[in-house]
Parts: C-alpha cells; structure tokens; sequence
C-alpha cells in the first residue's frame, strides 16, 4: 500500500507519515546549523528563523506588508481571469484563432522581468502598476491553457445540444462556458502559486513602498539571511492558505466534479 503506483493511504497513516517528514527534515536542519556543518551566512538555524518573527512584526510591519503583497496577488489573478477567458473562449471560432493563435503561444516565451520597464513607464512605480504587472504576467500563461481548456470540451456534448436545436450562443453558454470555466479555475490555483515569484519582482521596484517581495530584497540586501529564510516560510504559509480557500471555493462552486471523487481532495 506505502509503494502502489498512485494509490491513497488512509488519513490517519498519511497524517503519521506527513508528521514523521516533518520531524526529520527539522532535525537535519537543526543538524547542519548546530554543529555548524553549513556556516549560519549562507543557512540559518531555524530557531533563529523563528526568532526573527517577533522582530520582523515589530519592526518591519510583518503583516501589513503581507497583507499588501497578497492584497496585489488577489487583484492581478482576478484581473487576469477578467481578460484571459472571455478572449480564450473566442477562440472557438477559427477566425479568431487563425488570426491570433500563433501570437498567444509564442507571448509565453517573453521574459517577464525585461518588460519591467515599459510597465514603469506606463504605469508609473505605485500599486497600480505592480498590479498591472501581475496581471500580464498571470495572463500570458493563463490564456494559452483557456484555449486548451476549450479544446477539451467533449464534442458529444456540442452535438447533443446541436440535436436538442441550440443556437451557437446556446451552445457556447450551455457547453463551453461552464467547462471551460470549471477546468480553468484549477489552471488559476497553479498560477496563484507562480504568481507569487513576479510579487517579488514587482515589489523590488519602489521598494518603500511595501509589500513581503520589498522586505525580502531589504533583508537580503542586509545579509540577514534568517530574515529571508522567515518571510520565505511567511509566503509559503499565505500561499498554502490561499490555496486552501480556493479549493474550498472550487468545491463550492462546481460541486459536480468531486461528486464522484469518493477520497475528495
């Protein structure tokens, strides 16, 4: 059962094992800092990481920054989906995509942190434009998988409705929309994680500005590696959340598809 290719353990087994992870990858830290087998400069000992939590909420305003970054996470994944699906699903109809394919899956390939600049430019160093930043960044990757979600659409559903005397609209509300929509949201969760890389970018732009990417730049521009190493483990912790409270809202808004998923998620 502990080596079946893809199986499931029971909750409380995988709960034990999950612990007994924990445990040893904490103790081989502590190992490697106490002893010192690796020099404090370049791993810090995580009860110094600890330590630091204190001293970063006092002093560096912890949760507010957070709050900011995750507050820029949130307005560039909505701001991207606003945009992504609505062009994704024209192209369900070759004109469009003959005219605008090529260009979308060649857009992928752009580095993101060379157009920092035209950004600064056209948006200036505030919020704004780290949002609009988010939000291309999050768009270019999440148009391409809106048009391989509506590739995915089962054509013997388009041909029921057909049967059935659906208009093309009928048929793109009825069938498209709501599988596109459902599959997509999964693609969201992913880059709501990736997008967290382009925050830190963002926020190393008019770093006083705030925000956890601006700490973690100041930190290491410090040499204060625990600092790092704490608001690393802060941002690993406000993305689980997030991606906790989004599989809580796919389980709400589309039911349907752990109707059958006897293990859940």
């Amino acid at each position: 059962m502990l080596f079946s290719l893809r199986g499931q353990l029971p909750k409380r087994t995988k709960l034990i094992i999950e612990l007994v992870g924990s445990v040893l990858f904490l103790s081989l830290w502590l190992l490697l800092t106490e002893y010192p087998i690796v020099r404090p400069s370049i791993l810090p000992s995580p009860l110094k990481v600890i330590s630091t939590f204190g001293e970063m909420h006092y002093n560096d305003a912890l949760l507010r920054n957070a709050g900011y970054s995750f507050y820029l996470n949130t307005l560039g994944l909505i701001e991207a989906a606003v945009l992504a699906l609505p062009l994704g699903l024209l192209m369900i109809f070759p004109i469009f995509r003959s005219a605008f394919e090529r260009y979308v899956t060649s857009a992928r390939f752009l580095p993101l942190t060379a157009v920092v600049g035209l950004f600064i430019l056209w948006f200036g160093i505030d919020s704004n434009m780290k949002v609009q930043f988010l939000a291309f960044s999050i768009f270019l990757f999440l148009l391409p998988m809106v048009i391989q979600r509506v590739d995915e659409v089962e054509e013997v559903y388009v041909q029921t409705v057909k049967t059935l005397g659906a208009t093309k609209w009928q048929t793109i509300r009825t069938v498209f929309i709501p599988s596109v929509v459902s599959r997509v949201f999964d693609d969201i969760r992913v880059l709501a994680a990736v997008s967290w890389t382009y925050i830190v970018v963002a926020e190393l732009v008019n770093s006083s500005g705030g925000g956890i990417g601006a700490l973690c730049y100041i930190a290491s521009r410090m040499s204060r590696v625990d600092k790092v190493f704490g608001i690393l483990v802060v941002i690993i912790l406000i993305g689980f959340v997030q991606d906790r409270s989004l599989v809580y809202l796919d389980k709400k808004l589309f039911a349907y598809k752990y109707a059958c998923d006897s293990h859940g998620k």
